[in-house]
Parts: C-alpha cells; sequence; structure tokens
C-alpha cells in the first residue's frame, strides 16, 4: 500500500507542474466543445424524444400526473430535461477520460520517466491501434453496465456505490494499459496489471467517487438546469482535472512498479549466472588425503 500512497502524493504534486495544467488544457477544450455543440443541434430533440417516451407509457403518464398534484405543475417540466442530463453525464465522463488517455497520458508518462526513470528502457508492447482498440472497448462495456444498472439507481445506497465502482473499473483498465504501452512488453503488462490488480482497482473506484462529484452540480434544484451550458463547461473541467490527477497516479505507481520488476529480474538473473560461473570444489574423498 506504501507505493500506492506514494504515487499519490507525487501526483498532486504534479498537477501543479506547468506542463500537465498547459496539457489539461486540451482535452478540456476538445470534450467542452463537443458537449455544447451536440446540446446546441440535438437539446430540443432529445427533450421531445423524452417528452414523448414518458407521455407513451400510459402508467408513467398517471405516476406523473399523481406526482404533479403534490410537487406543481413545473415537475413534469423539469423531468424531461434531467433526464437528458442523467443519459448524458456518462458519456460526458467516458469522452473526458479517453480524451484524457489518448491525448495527455503519453505526454505525461515521458515526463514522469524523464524525471524519475530516465534509464527506463521501451519495449513497445502495445500500439496505437490495439490501446485506441482497448480503450474502446472497455468503454463500451462500462456504458453497457451502467445502462443495465439504471433501475438499481432508484435505491439510495446502490447509486452510491454501482456507477463509482463501474468508472473506476473503467478507469483502472483504459490508465493501466496506456501507460504500461510503450515501455513494457505484452508479458510485463500483464504480470503488473494481474500482480496489482487490487491496488489498481482501488485507485480506480477513489477515481471514480472523484469523478461522481462533478455530478453533484446537478443534484442542488432542478433550477441549475437553467445553467446548463455553464455548469456543462465546468463539469467537463472537474472530469478532466480528475482523470489527469488520475493518470499521474497510474503512471507514477505503475512506472515504478515496472522499474522494481526489471531490478528483480536482472538481480535474478545475475544470481543464476554466478552460480553458473563459480566452479565446485571438487570431493576429496575422490583424491584420497593431501600430501603432508
Amino acid at each position: 500500500m506504501r507505493p500506492l500512497l506514494d504515487a499519490f502524493w507525487r501526483a498532486g504534486a504534479y498537477c501543479l507542474h506547468p506542463k500537465v495544467i498547459g496539457l489539461s488544457l486540451l482535452p478540456l477544450t476538445l470534450s467542452a466543445a463537443t458537449a455544447l455543440l451536440l446540446g446546441w443541434f440535438y437539446w430540443e430533440s432529445a427533450l421531445g424524444a423524452v417528452r414523448g417516451t414518458l407521455e407513451s407509457w400510459h402508467l408513467v403518464d398517471a405516476a406523473l400526473t399523481w406526482i404533479e398534484t403534490l410537487l406543481g405543475a413545473s415537475f413534469r417540466a423539469m423531468l424531461a430535461p434531467l433526464i437528458v442530463v442523467v443519459l448524458a453525464v456518462p458519456v460526458v465522463v467516458v469522452l473526458s477520460l479517453l480524451l484524457v488517455a489518448w491525448l495527455m497520458m503519453p505526454a505525461i508518462v515521458r515526463l514522469v520517466v524523464a524525471r524519475r526513470f530516465p534509464a527506463l528502457q521501451k519495449k513497445q508492447g502495445a500500439g496505437l491501434l490495439l490501446g485506441l482498440g482497448w480503450s474502446l472497448a472497455c468503454s463500451a462495456l462500462a456504458l453497457l453496465l451502467l445502462a443495465l444498472s439504471l433501475p438499481l439507481w432508484l435505491i439510495p445506497p446502490v447509486v452510491l456505490i454501482v456507477p463509482p465502482l463501474i468508472w473506476g473499473w473503467l478507469t483502472y483498465r483504459v490508465l493501466s494499459f496506456d501507460v504500461l504501452a510503450d515501455h513494457a512488453d505484452r508479458a510485463e503488462r500483464r504480470l503488473l496489471m494481474d500482480r496489482h490488480r487490487w491496488q489498481l482497482l482501488a485507485a480506480g473506484v477513489i477515481t471514480g467517487y472523484l469523478g461522481a462529484a462533478p455530478s453533484l452540480l446537478w443534484a442542488f434544484s432542478a433550477a441549475t438546469l437553467i445553467l446548463a451550458p455553464v455548469l456543462v463547461v465546468i463539469s467537463i473541467w472537474l472530469y478532466t482535472l480528475v482523470f489527469a490527477f488520475s493518470a499521474l497516479w497510474f503512471a507514477h505507481f505503475l512506472l515504478a512498479a515496472l522499474a522494481a520488476l526489471r531490478s528483480e529480474a536482472a538481480s535474478a538473473a545475475a544470481t543464476a549466472m554466478q552460480a553458473l560461473e563459480l566452479p565446485s570444489a571438487p570431493p576429496q574423498h575422490l583424491f584420497g588425503a593431501p600430501d603432508p
């Protein structure tokens, strides 16, 4: 656990590095621009589709009519925008994570290697296409799990556990692969991800809870939907910061683990060579007693 904590505080310190701050602007700009453009072109059509779906379900429409008598007529008007936001947030989170992994991670790894592990050899265990496929496959599986777990979110304890676990698993799988892609070969990558699985998953889950924090911006009141464009940009900025910190955390931990693994292998190889090179003394009983 000590290496994980050591990597944690190092990641926090590196977040203040000017290069890291500058790198975070590119995924922030791209993801915010994408979200705002999609909102500009598809917000009204998405609201119409959600309202039409709710009204086509007679049981749901009757339930909404009953709730309106308790909470007021504004409830139905705010429900459709809230559902659209709830459905859009997971997509924004995944987009932010992927942009950080693709745009920031290579530079972050180079920065950590240059400052801490300048002698670490590159073995090019995974190419760009393999890393891209891995990230997209993990993201698709995470979104599927989130969609399947949506009905469980109505249970208060579950909504505080399931989504962060899914985000944590996704972060662990994507960032671990990207950190080791250039410097570890396939065997080293698999060994490290297997050996440190629980530590990496713990770091991912912590990241998942940190990543869930920006979603609280939408939970204060339905009136916050009026400020949706501003809150979208703030949320994406917070997601980018969380994932940039996570990228640094995984980079420090896994690169240190890779250096330790190679040091262990080198020591074992040196010990084996010494054992082969040192001749063993022949037993004395084969030659008799030494001359006086």
